[in-house]
């Protein structure tokens, strides 16, 4: 097989999944992305089901897209109405996309407990439906909705819905596992023997309710499907669809079937993880491929083998999917881990140095504590500096106390942070408020760092905030751990406080935060000066 076609149905039945609601802006700005990567068709949602999707279609008209072809969703008209008079197909025609995809009953429980009407009628419904869109000049795709189900129950009739909708001139016939219940080796036998029969080509769209979308997907392919439908991430209804960010790589590293332009790929995890940005959705990162933990080596052993040859762990190199290798430090850690660290930041290390094995003693007590560094590098890195003398500070904290105010049950709580720091001798004392304690000391440590690094400290933004709590039997008096993300122009990092006190976790964080920052700024200036001093 040369190529598959990839069918994106994130913005419709992605959007179904539980706590996930796109807004028609949303929805061009994925589309977009979409088009960028090379999807090869997009569905947009369902034309006339929700103002969302009505709207969306409605914008839609006026962008151009360069890889994709936008597609109206819709299903076969309705019993009582030819597909000429039927207000919803007319909706669909309104849409204005060159293709639309109906959905119609291949089961026949469906058909009489669902529709409840005759076997032939729901035949009349498919062949009625297709040919009118046909005729108005539409490319129509056809989903066999519970195509598997209804081939197990009654397979001539699910083959005759197939055959209503082919000689109706459609021109792909999608076998939908809409249940999500089939295995593997059903979905191929099944698949095989429709694309025996009929000429037209042959699509699949899995449900992952068995935890098998990809690998029905991958089934159907092996099978002789040419289409393939999915959702970026597996977003959707119950436990969502077959995951594109899974089968894309599968089919086109490890199958060499081509399905979006090679230069893509290198963008899959961007793709990822600007869908999750929109849905405003934290990533999941166990997902395969584009999960942060998708090459990340924890033990040990793991990583010292992956520095020496990275096929020894790693099933495909990351970068060919827009990854990056990540080396864990924790109490799990072997002296590989530290050294890997080291060598990031220039220092030159042998897993024998004493200094390793005291890093890791150290790593571990701190782990006891409850800190986790997995999550956030650089507190960790800031330890390694510290531990092997590479540690330059940044500014000495003198104290500090938080306020929170409330005057009466309607009003706004008001938060004041004061602060003391010294920088090299020099001392600064600052009164800040904020819309929450973290906010208030933020804004506060700024006011102070403001006179002695302006310039840096402008070009880091604290972008995320968690708690996370550590003994949770200790109830109330739970040791808490904060995890603070922080960016600038060109990186984003995170660091980690633990305390009892949750206003002291979240001050380590931040300070470890701001700290790396400044860092990291200040390093590139002594680089830059270094080099005019050589020059």
């Amino acid at each position: 097989m040369s190529a598959v076609t990839i069918y994106d149905t994130t913005l419709r039945d992605g959007m179904q999944g539980e706590g996930i609601s796109f807004s028609e802006e949303d929805k061009l700005k994925i589309a977009r992305k979409l088009d960028e990567f090379g999807i090869a068709y997009i569905e947009g949602g369902w034309p006339g089901a929700a103002p969302t999707d009505t709207e969306f279609f409605r914008r839609a008209k006026d962008v151009k897209f360069k890889n994709a072809k936008l597609v109206a969703f819709g299903s076969t008209r309705r019993a009582k109405n030819t597909a000429a008079d039927d207000p919803y197909i007319e909706k669909l025609l309104q849409a204005g996309t060159s293709v639309i995809t109906i959905f119609g009953k291949s089961w026949d429980l469906h058909v009489r407990d669902v529709f409840r009407v005759s076997l032939e009628q729901n035949l009349e419904m498919i062949r009625d439906t297709v040919s009118y869109l046909v005729a108005q000049g539409r490319e129509v795709i056809f989903d066999a909705e519970h195509f598997f189900d209804g081939y197990k129950a009654d397979r001539a009739y699910a083959l005759e819905t197939l055959n209503a909708a082919a000689e109706a001139g459609a021109s792909c016939l999608v076998l939908c596992d809409t249940n999500g219940g089939s295995l593997p080796h059903e979905v191929e036998e099944i698949t095989r023997e429709v694309v025996s029969i009929f000429n037209t080509r042959i699509g699949i769209h899995a449900h992952n309710d068995s935890e098998l979308g990809v690998a029905n997907t991958i089934a159907a392919v092996k099978a002789g499907a040419t289409q393939v439908q999915g959702t970026v991430n597996g977003l959707g209804e119950r436990c969502g669809n077959a995951n594109l960010c899974s089968i894309i790589p599968i089919l086109q590293l490890k199958m060499g079937i081509k399905c979006v332009p090679d230069e893509s790929l290198a963008r899959l995890v961007e793709l990822s993880r600007y869908v999750y940005e929109v849905a405003n959705i934290v990533p999941d990162d166990t997902l395969p491929f584009v999960g942060a933990s998708a090459f990340a080596h924890k033990a040990g052993v793991h990583a010292d083998a992956v520095e020496k040859n990275p096929r020894t762990y790693e099933h495909i190199d990351p970068a060919l999917v827009g990854a990056t290798r990540r080396i864990l430090i924790s109490s799990y850690a072997g002296g590989s881990n530290v050294v890997h660290m080291a060598k990031r930041l220039n220092i030159d290390l042998k897993k024998q140095d004493p200094q390793v094995k005291a890093l890791l003693d150290h790593v571990a007590e701190l782990e006891r504590q409850g800190y986790s560094f997995e999550e956030a590098e650089a507190s960790f890195e800031l330890v390694v500096k510290k531990a092997l003398g590479q540690y330059r500070k940044v500014f000495d904290l003198k104290g500090f106390r938080v306020i929170i105010e409330k005057r009466g049950p309607e009003e706004q709580c008001i938060t004041e942070a004061t602060l003391k720091i010294a920088v090299d001798g020099k001392e600064a004392f600052t009164v800040a408020e904020g819309d929450g304690p973290v906010h208030a000391l933020d804004n506060a440590l700024r006011l102070a760092l403001q006179r002695f690094y302006g310039k840096e400290l402008s070009k880091i933004k604290l972008s995320d905030f968690k708690v996370r709590v550590v003994n949770s039997r200790a109830g109330t008096a739970a040791k808490v751990r904060t995890l603070i993300e922080s960016r600038d122009q060109e990186a984003s990092w995170s660091t980690v406080g633990v305390s009892e006190n949750i206003i002291e976790a979240s001050w380590k964080a931040l300070a470890d935060s701001v700290e790396y920052g400044l860092l990291r700024h200040l390093e590139k200036k002594d680089a830059a000066r270094s080099e005019q001093v050589s020059d």
